[in-house]
C-alpha cells in the first residue's frame, strides 16, 4: 500500500479489525520510511452487484445509503440513535443478502425496513410506512396506526414479505 504522506510503498500492518458486521476490514498501517500511520479499508469489490427491482419494473443498483436516508427521515426528532439506524440497515441488508444474490424487489427492502423499524420506534415506523405504502386516504393511515398501537409484542408483528 502506498503511503498517502511520503508516497513510498513500504508499510506494515499494525492493527486489523472487522467492521460493518464483517463486510469491511479496517487496517491500521505504519509507513516504514516516514513512520506515519494511516488507515485503509477493504471491502468486496464492484464485481458483486445486486439490482433492486422498483415498483415500475425498472432496475437500479442496490444502495445502502438510500435505505439509511429513508430510515433517518422517519426517525427525525425521534429518540432513535444513529447507531440504531445503522443496526436496522444492517438487519435489512442481512435479510436481503441471505435471500437474494442478484436481484431483489424494492418491496422486500421496504417491508424489511418497516418490520425492523417497528421494533425500535412505532412513530418512526408509522412515518416510514406512510411514505412507503403511499396511503391513499386517512382510513388507511388510521388502520395502520391502530394496528401499531395494538401490537405490544414483537411476536405479534406481521411476517416479512416472502419470496
Amino acid at each position: 500500500m502506498r503511503c498517502p504522506f511520503c508516497k513510498e510503498d513500504d508499510d506494515k500492518v499494525i492493527d486489523s479489525r472487522s467492521s460493518e458486521n464483517g463486510r469491511v476490514i479496517r487496517r491500521r498501517r505504519q509507513c516504514q520510511p516516514c513512520k506515519r500511520r494511516f488507515t485503509t479499508y477493504e471491502k468486496i469489490g464492484e464485481s458483486f452487484k445486486l439490482s433492486v427491482i422498483k415498483k415500475d419494473g425498472s432496475r437500479i443498483p442496490y444502495d445502502r445509503d438510500k435505505v439509511i436516508a429513508g430510515l433517518q427521515k422517519a426517525c427525525y426528532k425521534r429518540p432513535v440513535s444513529a447507531d440504531q439506524v445503522q443496526e436496522i440497515a444492517d438487519r435489512v441488508e442481512e435479510d436481503v443478502f441471505k435471500k437474494f444474490d442478484k436481484e431483489v424487489e424494492s418491496r422486500f427492502i421496504g417491508e424489511s425496513a418497516m418490520l425492523n423499524l417497528r421494533a425500535v420506534d412505532k412513530v418512526a415506523y408509522i412515518r416510514f410506512a406512510s411514505v412507503y405504502r403511499e396511503f391513499t386516504d386517512a382510513g388507511d393511515f388510521i388502520e395502520e396506526v391502530s394496528q401499531a398501537i395494538q401490537e405490544t409484542d414483537v411476536g405479534d408483528q406481521p411476517k416479512l414479505f416472502s419470496t
